[in-house]
């Protein structure tokens, strides 16, 4: 007869695990100080602005007077604010194309590692760190009537020159002083967009006999899309908004040819103590501005898709 020994019977414990309710407390607790600030930097002025856009108040009375969507329709009946939409729509477009084009031609020039191109990018990028309303003076102070430049021209028996006194003038030079102000962001982006582009398509692309503009076309261009619809983005919602410039640069003029929305919206708010009529323009201003960076941003995806198949 054999005896066998019986194998122990092994069981598993049970662990059972604790809910996660501390976990959720640190997350909420982390999460709590942007989640404040969000509220209080975005959605309650926006919804301020949404209120008062439906009163009448002039900044200083204690109960605004609900006027429903008074001032909408009369921003429907506005002509300086339609003038004012041409302006700021011109300086979006023709401002956003100078940006991506600068931004771009100098992000091929300086892109590499040496001592020079390090010097070039932290010169192109200056620009920017100034003051809006510090580089209005500046340039103000440049091309005015009695600025710098007109001072030599008429010091050279010339005459004054109009950059900033005639409409379409002080248009374009308002559109320069954007472009040269800002487009070193678009410089900073576009030369991160090109080191990521991989440096093995380049050099495949100049074995099969690529020439410089055959690369950059068919490589190095479709690699950027990503940051061309970043650049145009930013670039659009940026000019759009754009009013600090205007106070320094042109204080509007002459007669109000350069007023853009922004600009307009402050004057009315503030100049003519119509807060409630220029909630109505902020409110509507936004709404715009929503939309086209929506539209520009699924177009540009489409064009990146359609790229890539």
């Amino acid at each position: 007869m054999t005896l066998t020994r019986e194998a122990p019977l092994i069981t598993t414990p049970v662990v059972r695990r604790k809910p996660r309710t501390r976990d959720g407390w640190v997350t909420a607790i982390m999460v709590a100080p942007a989640t404040v600030l969000y509220i209080v930097m975005l959605i309650v002025p926006v919804g301020l602005a949404l209120y008062l856009s439906l009163t009448d108040w002039d900044g200083f009375s204690a109960n605004p007077a609900f006027v429903g969507a008074a001032n909408y329709v009369n921003l429907l009946d506005d002509p300086e604010l339609r003038r004012a939409a041409l302006v700021t729509l011109l300086v979006a477009a023709a401002g956003t194309a100078g940006l991506n084009l600068l931004g771009l031609g100098f992000a091929l020039l300086v892109n590499g590692v040496s001592r020079a191109n390090t010097f070039f990018r932290i010169v192109l990028f200056y620009p920017h760190v100034l003051s809006a309303l510090v580089v209005g003076f500046l340039w103000s102070a440049i091309l005015g009537t009695t600025g710098a430049v007109n001072n030599l021209v008429t010091t050279w028996g010339g005459e004054v020159l109009p950059f900033l006194s005639d409409p379409t003038w002080a248009t374009i030079t308002m559109i320069a002083v954007l472009v040269w102000a800002g487009f070193g962001v678009n410089v900073v982006l576009y030369l991160a967009g090109l080191q990521a582009v991989p440096h093995s398509l380049i050099e495949a692309a100049r074995i099969d006999g690529a020439t410089r503009l055959q690369v950059f076309r068919n490589v190095t261009l479709p690699a950027l899309g990503p940051s061309v619809t970043v650049n145009i983005v930013l670039s659009l919602v940026t000019l759009l908004k754009t009013y600090d410039l205007v106070v320094s640069l042109t204080a509007g003029g002459p007669a109000g040819q350069t007023q853009t929305v922004a600009y307009l919206i402050l004057w009315n708010s503030f100049h003519d103590a119509r807060l409630g009529f220029g909630s109505a323009q902020s409110v509507l201003l936004m709404l715009v501005t929503a939309a086209l960076a929506f539209v520009v941003t699924r177009l540009r995806r489409r064009g990146e898709l359609a790229v890539h198949q």
